[in-house]
């Protein structure tokens, strides 16, 4: 009886050692006109495809109507895949400020929609996310897609590469767990409070 009981609390250790070592990472690539996402599961350290697609926006004149709508979505996949992580494609420093801002506004409602379920998200500069993917940091889009599609058997590529970028943050995500170097992480709203005082004022 003893021998039993011995047994089946290590057989539980191992259910719990297993179920510990997978994570679901959900990966966006903000933006007005398309918002693209993909989730990977990680088991052990192997990487399996979920799934990847994109929200179209190009219909929407109303600019916030579009923030609702990515805010929406993101709920809408958080729930329905329940990630682990989120990796975000931080925006990039362009000359148009007026197109900054709205990225900057998209990428802002996908990131509330991560912190209200205080699930830690990390954001990276397109540079890191096509070095992790390519080894190089000024790959194309379609140098990424084709890496992508190789790393996880992809069958077939997306008409529009939105998909795959918010693909290629998770992925990124994954090369990057457990360095100490990796992004803006921010595990809930007190985190992301303390680290943009001036985005709060």
């Amino acid at each position: 009886m003893i021998k039993f009981v011995n047994a089946v609390f290590i057989f539980s250790n191992k259910i719990n050692v297993t179920l510990n070592s997978e994570k679901i990472i959900l990966g966006i690539d903000p933006g007005t006109t398309i918002m693209g996402f993909g989730i990977i599961k990680i088991v052990g350290k192997k990487m399996e495809f979920i799934q990847m697609n994109e929200l179209l926006l190009k219909k929407y004149d109303d600019h916030y109507l579009k923030l609702k709508l990515i805010f929406e979505r993101t709920l809408e996949l958080i729930d329905t895949f329940n990630p682990d992580e989120i990796a975000i494609e931080a925006p990039f420093f362009g000359k148009n400020v007026q197109s900054m801002l709205k990225l900057g506004r998209a990428q802002g409602v996908a990131m509330a929609a991560g912190l209200s379920r205080e699930i830690p998200i990390t954001e990276y500069l397109p540079k890191k996310i096509k070095m992790a993917i390519t080894g190089n940091g000024n790959a194309s889009k379609e140098q990424v897609a084709l890496m992508l599609k190789s790393l996880l058997n992809l069958k077939t590529l997306p008409k529009n590469l939105d998909a795959t970028d918010g693909l290629a943050a998770a992925v990124c995500h994954f090369y990057n767990a457990g360095k100490i170097t990796q992004g803006k992480n921010y595990s809930g709203w007190g985190a992301f409070v303390k680290q943009n005082p001036k985005k709060i004022n």
